[in-house]
């Protein structure tokens, strides 16, 4: 009878410490629920609840069977790469990455089979938001396996709604799209861009890969205008604020944006407009010493001629702070530039001949010659360099002023003695 009796009371002992333990995995499981809605549903959520959120996961967690692991860990990653979008530091980027694809791997004993016994498939914006996650700290460095992991979750997308909301899936099934049209632009395919952007045409991404298209096809007035709604839009947009989705679009650089910008209204004859465009692009990035050069030639097309030249020695001399060992055709271009529109054609002709033997850009290597063949006509060499800057403004770029220069060539003679010519330079 005691033995009885004492084995009713262990059983009642022990209905109330699992009772007990009952009660603190349900007190935790709704802290962490409310933890993570806090963090969803937030407008403008802030690092303190995102890291209350991350903790209250991770103490779920420790606690839970596995068969609702890819929840909580789906959810913990979630505030991790919210946090992560706020602080910008790569290791937050990491965890949140490490949590998804734990999220992914617990995903069949969670998820279970389908009528016909075939693994769920996952969640195609778990995937991208895996992959998004590893290429937000250095996205030039991206790993193929990641741009593979996106394209496959973007073909064949995949939303069921066990762990994230339909509405969610499908906005990072979108925000995959941008990433891999953003991958195409970066290898100048045109074609495979406009393909992934095609789902939202008025994107600023969109707009983008429209104006670059329209620059590499001479349509200049046409990139300034696609170029200035996507920078427009990207210098009101707060990638702090929002929806995850809006967040995790990739990150253009402001400074290089607002230089291709400047450099499209330059060739599309609006050098006013372009001035502030790179005022912006050198205010975002003052190394950009290529910015400095558009903006010196704009102000020569208004007819600020000092200002110019002013900007010429300033573009070398970033160029010149910014080049390894101080070796830079670049810089040496900009400065010969500026001597030659102060008319020393003499030292100006070094410095372009200096440009061509210091690693100057392939893109500035025509421009550069054909600046010291116009130094040198200017100067009064006629005969043969007349011959060569004629011969070298078909490969000039369009930033080179070929009208200036084929005044120059016809005021030197073709051959016989030597003419100045300085009268026809600006």
């Amino acid at each position: 009878m005691r033995s009885l009796m004492r084995i009713r009371v262990l059983l009642l002992l022990g209905a109330s410490t699992l009772f007990a333990a009952d009660e603190r995995q349900l007190a935790l499981a709704l802290r962490a629920q409310t933890d993570f809605d806090r963090v969803e549903l937030g407008v403008h959520p802030q690092v303190v609840e995102t890291s209350a959120c991350i903790q209250s996961q991770a103490a779920v967690i420790a606690v839970t069977p596995r068969a609702e692991l890819s929840l909580l860990h789906f959810r913990k990653g979630y505030c991790e790469v919210v946090e992560a979008t706020l602080t910008r530091r790569a290791a937050d980027f990491l965890e949140a990455a490490g949590d998804f694809d734990k999220s992914i791997a617990a995903w069949p004993d969670a998820i279970g089979r389908t009528t016909d016994n075939a693994p769920q498939p996952v969640s195609s914006g778990l995937r991208i938001l895996a992959a998004i996650s590893r290429l937000e700290p250095d996205p030039m460095a991206a790993a193929q396996k990641e741009k593979q992991e996106i394209a496959a979750s973007v073909e064949r997308p995949a939303c069921p709604t066990s762990v994230m909301s339909m509405t969610l899936c499908q906005s990072m099934v979108a925000v995959g799209r941008e990433w891999l049209g953003w991958f195409a632009l970066d290898q100048d395919d045109f074609i495979e861009a406009g393909r992934q952007f095609s789902s939202a045409p008025q994107s600023a991404w969109a707009q983008w890969s429209a104006g670059r298209k329209a620059y590499r096809d001479r349509n200049y007035q046409e990139a300034s205008a696609r170029y200035l709604a996507a920078v427009r839009f990207w210098s009101i947009q707060n990638r702090q604020e929002g929806p995850l989705a809006a967040r995790l679009e990739p990150q253009p650089n402001m400074g290089q944006a607002w230089m291709q910008l400047g450099g499209a209204q330059v060739l599309a004859g609006q050098p006013a407009e372009a001035v502030p465009s790179l005022d912006a692009a050198i205010k975002a990035d003052p190394t950009l010493a290529r910015a400095i050069y558009y903006r010196a030639r704009a102000e020569e097309l208004v007819g600020r001629n000092e200002a110019s030249i002013a900007d010429y020695n300033l573009a070398s001399r970033t160029a010149f702070a910014n080049a390894k060992d101080l070796m830079s055709g670049e810089a040496h271009l900009y400065r010969g530039i500026s001597l030659l529109r102060r008319k020393d054609f003499s030292h100006a002709e070094d410095e372009f001949a200096s440009a061509l033997n210091f690693g100057i850009p392939e893109e500035l290597r025509h421009d550069a010659e054909a600046w010291r063949y116009m130094a040198a006509v200017a100067g009064g060499a006629c005969g043969s360099s007349r011959r060569m800057l004629e011969d070298s403004l078909a490969y000039a770029s369009p930033f080179f002023p070929k009208q200036e220069a084929r005044s120059v060539a016809a005021s030197c003679p073709l051959s016989g003695g030597s003419a100045p010519v300085s009268g026809a330079l600006q």
